[in-house]
């Protein structure tokens, strides 16, 4: 299966070639970058000296898969012609995570490209729909906010047991923002200080009801989603609050035993996210493709509590994208991305 990278030099891109680099079955024959083009990927990323590939301007070899990690608007532009040629797709960005483009343009403040692939994008989040992306031409992987915060509500939001009033509290180390030079992400003003961002409304949020409508018929959650920067490289922490139905328990004390039942029975069969036994932390998800979900119901006021914590350049971007790829090739789910988190 021959694959490529569209934009290897960003964080998400340059974390697909090593993924790839290993993969059983994936042959990794082209990578373009615009500010690195005709340079060797090993010289560029050393730890990559083994992958005899020189970055190019455009995909220059034949392909089954691309992956574009350029930003959101110049993705589209990019992907569009390899969907329309028969190529299969998976975008990394959030240009085809929206499935209606008067949605897209409010949030990202342009009209799509190609609002007709819209219909057609499947959101990979794998654990939640494994059908459609088996079956899909063109994959949106998801944001990596929206994964922890997703896999954290979806046992409870499909079962019917949450109300419509959703909080997710969310942390993020600061490859988040890419490798494009900011000055919220100076190591100066990063360093020693957390704050938070996208209080006025996150791009993030329009995916995470999107796709919370999706679990149940009839659901129109309101969420309050706010985004935290905080001083790490890598990591997401999703701390998710929720109130329960009427009638939905009997007592608290019941409450938590059925909904950690309920979330190991919803996750029993997929390989990348385990339901743990206590607060999750963004160092036990290093490098690997894992999201580790504790949900729990606080005594005191009867609400649900689920903590999220995945690497958001792995399961949060590249691992991801990889397992949607594993799929839609009929390949293991796991193939390639087998390894274990490091620690500390």
């Amino acid at each position: 299966m021959k694959t490529g990278i569209v934009n290897v030099t960003g964080y998400a891109g340059v974390e697909l070639a090593r993924i790839l680099h290993r993969h059983p079955e994936a042959d990794l024959v082209s990578v373009t970058g615009r500010s690195a083009a005709g340079q060797r990927l090993g010289d560029v990323f050393p730890h990559l000296d083994d992958v005899e590939l020189a970055i190019e301007p455009e995909i220059g070899a034949s392909v089954d898969v691309v992956f574009s990690a350029l930003p959101q608007v110049a993705s589209a532009e990019a992907c569009v012609p390899f969907v329309r040629s028969g190529v299969k797709v998976i975008d990394i960005s959030a240009d085809f995570r929206l499935h209606d483009p008067a949605v897209y343009r409010d949030w990202y403040g342009a009209d799509h490209p190609a609002p007709d692939l819209l219909e057609m994008s499947v959101y990979g989040l794998t654990e939640l729909d494994r059908e459609g992306v088996a079956g899909a031409a063109l994959v949106a992987n998801p944001g990596c906010y929206p994964t922890g915060a997703l896999l954290a509500l979806a046992p409870a939001a499909k079962a019917g047991l949450i109300t419509e009033r959703v909080i997710v509290d969310a942390k993020s180390g600061v490859s988040g923002a890419g490798r494009g030079l900011s000055l919220t992400t100076h190591f100066s003003e990063v360093n020693e200080n957390v704050f938070a961002y996208g209080v006025d409304g996150h791009r993030h949020l329009p995916e995470i009801t999107q796709e919370l409508r999706r679990l149940r018929p009839g659901y129109e959650p309101e969420v309050i989603f706010i985004p935290h920067l905080i001083p790490m490289t890598r990591g997401i922490l999703d701390s998710v609050y929720a109130d329960f139905a009427d009638g939905a328990f009997a007592s608290p004390e019941q409450a938590k035993a059925e909904v950690q039942a309920l979330y190991r029975d919803f996750y029993q069969d997929d390989p990348f996210v385990r339901v743990v036994g206590a607060s999750p932390q963004t160092k036990q998800t290093w490098g690997n493709n894992h999201c580790l979900v504790y949900p729990t119901v606080d005594q005191r006021t009867g609400r649900l509590m689920v903590f999220a914590a995945l690497d958001n350049l792995v399961k949060g971007a590249a691992g991801q994208a990889v397992q949607n790829m594993n799929l839609m090739f009929g390949l293991p789910e796991e193939a390639g991305l087998e390894q274990l988190a490091l620690y500390p």
